[in-house]
């Protein structure tokens, strides 16, 4: 146990480790020269094969047998037995005859006979002798090919070979005298080692060497690796020691060990400090362009070994370094900054110009915004396009470049043009220098650089791939051109700005199309009726426009419907959701039902449409909406109001008093809320009262409620006087917040009652005979009118209409004329029984009363009342 542990001990240290060293050297040798001799030996091998089949395959062509047995019919019987004998005799692996077209006539084995000899035969059948090496499964061999000639004609090949293992080797006679050298060098070397063990003892005064590898691990790696400069000199002031550190700061060649310190051509000043051998502490001074911190003491305090150490630290590096995470800190602030300052609203100007003052003072001196002319509407940039310079600013106002909303077409070469097209920034150093610049405007491009424009910057606007403008960054005051470091961070500047214009393109082109959609579905012109004076105002919202709507509907008997909507949502799809509901609420109109139960079947019909959707993927259908229908009749001059979820109207009365009654709101269309009833309530409006209908973005926005919004809207209501358009143009001035985040539909009616003359109306008993009476009082009315040509159908019209009512009812029937824009015929009853128009036929007595009516009339039509219905027909006043 203790003599293996001494042994393992022995082969750690010095010594066994170059024992070890010394072995395996002299096995490497051994192994080279083995290994050597092994080639040798192939090389021997493959040459002395050649030879012999070679020398073989010569002699066998050579034979004068060959010749005449090519001649034989059969020259395979005649050349086997005499090849096979010769293939024993030399010792070779075949001797193989073969016509000139390298079929074989004999072989070792006789079933190989007659078949293609493989190998390469064009060099012998051109005259040449061929010896090559090939392999096959059984190994290497080596063959040679010779031509049989006979008269300069080619008449056999002969082919002889042989394998390379059956040549002896050299080899096995080297290999004692190999080992042998091995046992001597092995001896050497223990020799050696113990020679140097014993003087390795008596210079490191016994110390392990384990330790002294260690020792000299930590002081080489110290040396190299500490970033100051070690200068060791000796007790007379020359170099012992210099790492790689102090060579680079001081310039210091190699092979300078042992020159006095005034030898080494170092910094005056430095070499006289270290000459005085005094302690020297953090001096800093100056050596060509570096400032060094010097650290000098002597190494004999202590008992030391006389001498002394000197380092040195640059600071020159360290401050540059500093002034370059200063800078990089700076423009990184900066970036930050952008982010927050740059695209703060959806307005691509207002982006531009942004861009623009943020980077003046920051970044350049003067900076400009150019874009494609397509993307300030919201478009997409072409390679074509003209620029628009959309945000000019600078340190002063008078400068020569491009004034705002100038259209701009950059020359081919220009940096502006070459920046567009690459997607890449373009420095241009100096603008004196660049002739590409100059080719846009010489004239220009002259005033510009008188002005003291020097240096630029043109960096693109690219986002998502595409290249919306340009930016271009000059300086002036600053007399240092832009470096490549600036270019980079205008780039990076660009970019941040680009994605944000491009966002705003973006919701400028959605806003656009949406915009478009609202106006395109709201009506154009207000449809012809006497009873209301109408002025109506919309106003998109700033952000995305939404689905505010607002109509006007004529209705039967001089009536008219007042519509005001707010579709939940914004963009496209509530504009297409408004113009489906407005739609619905005209066809649910002409059914002449009241205005709570017209809210009920748009409800219905929200709701049904939003289950619709839910089983189609990507469909939203309409997801809930508020509405406010009111019909107004001119004749009783009663307004009748129903509201789902939207807010009530204000009435401005003769007097200029303002009345916000309370009326029932019913819920907000296609909540789901089915058993919620819509109620209807009934208003008496004298003449010339106002009706104000209008939307939630008018009264509430984000810095006050819906309760301070109807205050102010109030407040500016009664203190109004004029038309219904004065009233629209001043509640927009008065009552609009500052920056509306929601559409605003803003409608005046002002009531126009009809006149007592226009209207006549007779109660009748349900007695057939009464009718004739009927009609001699309506002719009479309209004769009053100078509707004297109206009378005959008239009288035929009020005829079929009171007969049928009191044939088909039960109380009192009451007959109304109306002349307005056309001459109105009602007829009331108290049954609820539902006519219905038929063709009578020849043979028939009656049933042809409401065809008649059909005929004669422009429009007829049932409306049903709480006590019954009426039927009502419109004649034309212009004539048929």
């Amino acid at each position: 146990m203790g003599k293996n542990f001494r042994v393992r001990v022995w082969l750690r240290s010095l010594a066994g480790q170059v024992f070890i060293l010394q072995v395996v050297v002299v096995l490497v040798l051994i192994g080279v020269g083995v290994v050597e001799t092994i080639l040798q030996s192939e090389h021997d091998i493959v040459d002395e094969a050649s030879a012999r089949a070679r020398s073989v395959a010569e002699t066998f062509a050579s034979s004068p047998d060959v010749i005449h047995a090519m001649d034989d019919p059969d020259p395979s019987a005649v050349l086997q037995p005499k090849a096979e004998k010769a293939r024993k005799n030399s010792e070779v692996g075949f001797i193989v005859v073969t016509t000139p077209q390298g079929i074989r006539l004999t072989h070792p084995r006789p079933g190989f006979i007659g078949k293609k000899f493989i190998g390469t035969i064009a060099p012998a059948q051109r005259g040449q002798v061929v010896v090559e090496t090939l392999d096959d499964t059984d190994g290497r061999f080596v063959q040679a090919v010779v031509p049989v000639m006979d008269r300069n004609r080619l008449v056999a090949l002969v082919a002889a070979g042989l394998r390379t293992g059956k040549v002896p080797t050299i080899v096995n006679r080297q290999l004692p005298l190999l080992l042998c050298a091995v046992v001597a060098a092995l001896l050497v070397a223990l020799g050696g080692t113990a020679l140097v063990t014993s003087r390795l003892r008596r210079q490191t005064r016994g110390l392990d060497p384990a330790e002294l590898a260690r020792m000299y691990e930590h002081h080489d790696a110290v040396l190299h690796t500490v970033k100051e400069g070690v200068v060791i000199l000796d007790g007379k002031g020359c170099l012992l020691l210099a790492n790689d550190e102090a060579r680079r700061l001081l310039s210091l060649p190699q092979g300078n060990e042992g020159l006095p310190i005034a030898d080494l051509g170092i910094e005056p000043r430095l070499a006289h400090l270290m000459m005085l051998g005094r302690t020297v502490v953090d001096k800093v001074i100056s050596v060509g362009e570096r400032l060094l911190v010097v650290n000098y003491q002597s190494t004999d305090q202590n008992g030391g070994p006389a001498g002394s150490v000197a380092t040195f630290r640059d600071t020159t590096e360290l401050r540059v370094l500093g002034d370059q995470a200063e800078s990089a800190r700076r423009r990184l602030k900066l970036l930050y900054d952008a982010g927050s300052y740059v695209g703060r609203s959806l307005d691509i100007a207002q982006t531009a110009q942004e861009l623009a003052d943020f980077a003046v003072t920051r970044f350049a001196d003067f900076v400009t915004v150019d874009l494609a002319k397509e993307v300030l509407s919201g478009g997409e940039p072409t390679a074509s396009s003209g620029m628009h310079r959309a945000a000019v600013s600078g340190i002063k106002e008078n400068h020569p470049l491009y004034p705002l909303n100038t259209m701009i077409r950059f020359a081919s070469f220009t940096p502006q043009s070459s920046g567009f097209h690459s997607g890449s920034a373009v420095l241009v150093p100096s603008l004196a220098e660049s002739t590409s610049w100059r080719q846009q405007d010489s004239a220009l491009t002259g005033e510009i650089l008188a002005y003291g424009i020097h240096s630029l910057i043109t960096a693109p606007l690219l986002a998502r791939g595409e290249t919306l403008g340009m930016a271009s960054f000059f300086r002036s005051e600053k007399p240092e051109p832009f470096d490549n470091d600036d270019l980079i961070f205008a780039e990076e500047l660009a970019v941040r700005a680009a994605i944000s214009i491009d966002n705003a393109r973006r919701f400028t082109r959605e806003h656009t199309l949406a915009v478009t959609l609202q106006r395109s579905l709201l009506p154009h012109n207000l449809p012809c009726q006497n009873a209301l004076e109408v002025a109506h105002r919309y106003l998109p919202a700033q952000a995305d426009a939404g689905g505010d709507w607002f109509d006007i509907v004529p209705l039967p008997g001089a009536r008219v419907a007042l519509v005001v909507g707010d579709v939940v949502g914004h963009g496209l799809e509530a504009a297409a959701n408004m113009g489906r509901l407005r739609t619905a609420v005209h066809n649910f109109s002409s059914l002449d039902l009241p205005p709570d139960e017209i809210l009920r079947h748009l409800d219905e019909l929200v709701t049904r449409t939003e289950m619709d959707g839910d089983d189609r993927p990507n469909s939203h259908g309409l997801i809930g909406a508020t509405c406010l229908y009111a019909i107004y009749d001119p004749v009783t001059r009663y307004c009748s109001v129903a509201l789902a979820g939207h807010p009530s109207p204000v009435f401005i009365m003769p007097g200029r008093t303002v009345e916000h009654p309370e009326l029932s709101v019913g819920p907000p269309l296609g909540l789901g809320l089915g058993g919620l009833p819509y109620e209807a309530t009934q208003l008496y409006l004298p003449e010339g009262s106002d009706i104000v209908l209008f939307t939630d973005g008018l009264i509430e926005n984000r810095s006050q409620g819906i309760d301070e919004g109807l205050n102010a809207l109030y407040n500016t209501l009664a203190d109004i006087h004029g038309t219904p358009d004065q009233i629209c143009d001043r509640v927009l001035t008065s009552a609009l917040p500052d920056r509306p985040h929601d559409d605003i539909a803003l409608m005046v009616a002002r009531t126009i009652p009809l006149s007592p003359e226009c209207v006549a109306e007779w109660a009748i008993e349900p007695d057939p005979a009464v009718v004739a009476s009927l009609r001699k009082e309506a002719s009479n009315k309209l004769n009053e009118w100078n509707l004297r040509e109206k009378a005959f159908t008239t009288e035929l019209i009020v005829s079929e209409l009171a007969t049928n009512a009191i044939r088909y009812s039960t109380g009192t029937v009451r007959v109304r004329l109306i002349r307005d824009s056309y001459l109105i015929c009602e007829v009331y009853d108290g049954s609820s029984t539902s006519p219905h128009l038929r063709r009578a036929a020849t043979t028939d007595e009656g049933g042809r009363g409401l065809f008649l009516v059909s005929q004669l009339s422009r429009h007829w039509g049932v409306r049903y009342t709480d006590e019954g219905k009426l039927i009502w027909c419109e004649q034309s006043l212009t004539g048929d």
